[in-house]
């Protein structure tokens, strides 16, 4: 069984576009959301609303997590443009988006070909936890026990990895919409499951950025997602 394991799309539905249809031409079966549909791009409704018709099993983001309480009662942080970010996303959920957003767990446990799998947006232990290829083996030690399963999909990071510890693979999905490794490309895993049988590949795709940054233009949204979009950077990172 082939399963697409994707997340922080982050509102960019072009980049969300070119994944879902790679991972058809591959003859994956099912599709995994690790979280982070809003935040940043053009397209938070509708990219939920794709989401919703593909029928994933997904689980919340810490992003997901802000604009929802930025639409309830604000969300305090020091940069201007994160405020901005959540406070644009907020108003173009629709009833229906943000409901599905509301309704969706921190963590899910899932089973396919025989093995169990824990999806997560950081880590089994915090949502807000970022997992990279440079994480402390001992810390995924840590980590696999409170899992509790041999399949860990995670996001957050944006850094796509997989490493097998104590028995357990951790997957990181890399990011759809929003990649910050100074590699503009859509990011997203592939897994092959067999029973007793795991393989796991990550590609990298171009989409077309520009249709994203003319969205986001069009939308009266900064300067500066755009360049995010186009250099493959967070907003610390962009260059000048």
């Amino acid at each position: 069984m082939k399963i697409a394991l994707i997340g922080d799309i982050h509102a960019n539905l072009p980049a969300l576009e070119a994944v879902l249809a790679d991972a058809r031409a591959r003859s994956a079966q099912a599709v995994w959301n690790i979280g982070d549909f809003v935040g940043y791009g053009p397209h938070p409704e509708e990219v939920v609303q794709r989401c919703l018709r593909e029928d994933m099993p997904a689980v919340l983001g810490n992003y997901d997590q802000k604009v929802l309480r930025y639409a309830e009662r604000g969300v305090k942080t020091t940069n201007p443009l994160k405020q901005m970010a959540f406070a644009w996303a907020a108003t173009q959920l629709s009833p229906s988006g943000r409901a599905y957003l509301q309704a969706l767990p921190e963590q899910l446990r899932l089973r396919a070909e025989g093995w169990s799998a824990l999806l997560c947006h950081g880590s089994p232990a915090s949502i807000k936890e970022h997992l990279t290829p440079e994480t402390p083996e001992v810390r995924l030690h840590e980590l696999a026990e409170i899992a509790a399963a041999p399949l860990v999909i995670c996001g957050h990071s944006h850094q796509p990895f997989a490493r097998q510890v104590s028995g357990a693979w951790f997957i990181n999905t890399g990011s759809v919409g929003r990649p910050d490794d100074g590699d503009p490309r859509a990011c997203y895993a592939l897994l092959d499951l067999a029973p007793g049988r795991l393989a796991v590949e990550h590609y990298r795709l171009e989409y077309d950025v520009e249709r994203a940054v003319q969205a986001l233009r069009e939308r009266g949204l900064p300067v500066e997602f755009g360049a995010m979009l186009r250099q493959g950077r967070n907003l610390e990172q962009l260059e000048d």
